[in-house]
């Protein structure tokens, strides 16, 4: 079972050593229409915190050389916003630990400013003028001004397990974690954007919520996922269905597992279950990723003891963006982190019997949110 809500998974994680080394995130991505033509344009939100218990009055940025030369390590809660489409942003905004709230049980609450996240809300404000994203590298944004308040309302999760259980979090097992409370996540209201007001309406919204926290950056790091499906055999949107794939080279006591990735269908209330972790499915992953002139390229296959999944996603180049994180080193190891909310694909979903293999369903996906990133030891 992987539909499984666990918000005691989406609490604060940065205790122990985790709070001078570490890093935790909660990310919303959702698709929103253009109050005045309707046009449909995809936004992330994301509440990024690092290394708490190095805190000064001030945020400390990683990439300000002077921080650099002291040996400062970061330590903020930086919030990030923006669109994907020709048009792509990616703004942040940074707060000192003095000046923010979190609410460290269950279910969490973060706040800073005008700035806040729950289970349920967001709401929150940034504003980059042009002469500010230049002068300052090291915010690692472009320039503009977007506000945001919406509801959230996670319908469907993964729940990643015994990868993720509290036995393994307390012994810091894994360098990267993940956890899915809304992996099919229904919002609502409005967003303003360079001057203009999108709406965002449920049933169109096609969301996800996630959250990942840990001391490094998965490399490679895979995500796919959507909820907006059609298929292809009967016509018809599935309605109940949300497929989410993940990681990469998880590293589990410092010792890499290469080549692995966390994949899950719910297809119209039934689960396929494709996480590595899960040893008696006994599941095997392929997969490639393709950089072409205008587009990139991801190639999947999940098989476990019952099932199999083929995954193909395609996403514009130019509708994506290079997304920006530093370590809690303070080090910047990802510098090609593909990120896009507008990918198109194909997924086949295949039942075994026996020595043989049936189609279930032949699958279109859109409004995919959808990473890659790869990067060497000595970067």
């Amino acid at each position: 079972m992987f539909n499984v809500h666990d918000q005691s998974r989406d609490a604060f994680m940065l205790h122990g050593p985790l709070a001078r080394h570490g890093y935790d995130w909660w990310w919303h991505s959702f698709t929103a229409e253009d109050a005045e033509t309707g046009e449909e344009k995809p936004f992330f939100i994301e509440f990024f915190v690092c290394n708490p218990a190095l805190g000064e009055d001030v945020p400390v940025l990683g990439q300000l050389p002077e921080n650099q030369k002291n040996g400062k390590y970061p330590s903020y809660l930086m919030v990030k916003a923006g669109c994907w489409g020709k048009d792509h942003c990616q703004l942040h905004r940074f707060f000192a630990w003095e000046d923010v709230r979190i609410h460290k049980g269950v279910p969490y609450e973060i706040e800073a400013d005008d700035c806040y996240a729950s289970e349920m809300e967001l709401k929150g404000s940034i504003s980059i003028s042009p002469s500010e994203a230049e002068e300052h590298p090291e915010w690692m944004c472009d320039a503009g001004e977007m506000t945001w308040n919406l509801t959230v309302d996670k319908q469907i999760a993964f729940n990643v397990g015994y990868g993720a259980s509290r036995p393994l979090r307390e012994a810091e097992a894994f360098a990267m974690y993940w956890h899915a409370e809304g992996m099919k996540s229904s919002f609502a209201g409005e967003i303003f954007l360079n001057g203009k007001k999108y709406i965002v309406i449920p049933e169109k919204s096609y969301g996800y919520a996630d959250k990942n926290w840990g001391r490094d950056f998965t490399s490679p790091w895979v995500w796919l996922s959507s909820n907006c499906l059609t298929s292809r055999i009967t016509g018809k949107k599935l309605e109940n269905s949300v497929f989410d794939i993940g990681g990469g080279r998880p590293k589990i006591y410092f010792v890499p597992l290469d080549r692995r990735l966390l994949g899950v269908f719910w297809y119209e209330g039934k689960e396929y279950d494709f996480n590595f972790s899960h040893v008696w499915l006994h599941v095997k992953t392929d997969f490639s990723f393709e950089e072409h002139e205008d587009s990139v390229l991801w190639k999947v296959r999940q098989e476990n003891k019952f099932a199999i999944m083929e995954t193909e996603v395609t996403c514009r180049k130019e509708e994506m963006l290079f997304v920006n994180y530093e370590a809690p080193d303070g080090s910047r190891k990802h510098r090609r982190l593909f990120n896009g909310g507008n990918g198109t694909g194909i997924i086949r979903l295949y039942e075994k019997i026996e020595d043989r293999q049936y189609l279930i369903d032949e699958i279109e996906a859109s409004h995919i949110g959808c990473e890659y990133g790869e990067y060497t030891e000595e970067q």
